[in-house]
């Protein structure tokens, strides 16, 4: 999503966000990572101030001190950005993917159901469904390489084995990643 992101020509306009609206985004946040519930006011603070920045193709950042914490795509699921996620790695559900799919998910390719399912990889203990998004690890990384949402539930990935499992929205090094919020 984010691979020939130019904050020239794919950012429109920039909106400071109401209180009122920014104490919305905080409970849907939450709503879908319960995990944030503890560090919500840490990542958006009460007197700071959260701007969403337009861009092309429906697609929203949400961004506090200059950094983007989330984006979103018309209305669907929030991302949180890769910067959050190291950040705060415990708050969002993991998957880790063998050594061979890092160059790969590197040049912006999604992660094909076998990389999650083979030795060195790691899917979690108790079924995640279609749609979650998860931050994506590498056998033997410590931090997050990508993020993505799952195509297909993981009890699905394992049993199927064939066929994309996770379509990714943002990796190291994307536009997302070097972009300079003013």
């Amino acid at each position: 999503m984010f691979k020939k992101f130019s904050a020239k020509e794919d950012i429109h306009s920039r909106t400071n966000v109401k209180s009122s609206v920014q104490r919305g985004l905080k409970l849907k946040l939450i709503e879908q990572f319960p995990k944030l519930e503890n560090v919500i006011d840490e990542i958006i603070p009460k007197k700071g101030q959260l701007v969403v920045i337009k861009c092309t193709d429906k697609l929203s950042l949400y961004a506090m001190d200059n950094e983007v914490l989330f984006y979103q795509h018309f209305d669907d699921p929030f991302v949180p950005s890769l910067k959050l996620i190291h950040k705060f790695a415990d708050c969002f559900p993991s998957v880790t993917v063998d050594r061979g799919a890092i160059k790969f998910i590197l040049s912006g390719a999604n992660i094909m159901c076998p990389g999650l399912t083979s030795k060195g990889a790691a899917l979690p203990d108790e079924n995640l469904p279609a749609g979650t998004v998860v931050a994506i690890l590498a056998e033997g990384k410590e931090t997050a390489l990508a993020v993505g949402k799952l195509i297909m539930d993981t009890d699905e990935i394992k049993k199927v084995n064939k066929g994309i499992g996770i379509e990714v929205g943002t990796h190291l090094g994307d536009g997302l990643w070097s972009l300079e919020v003013e």
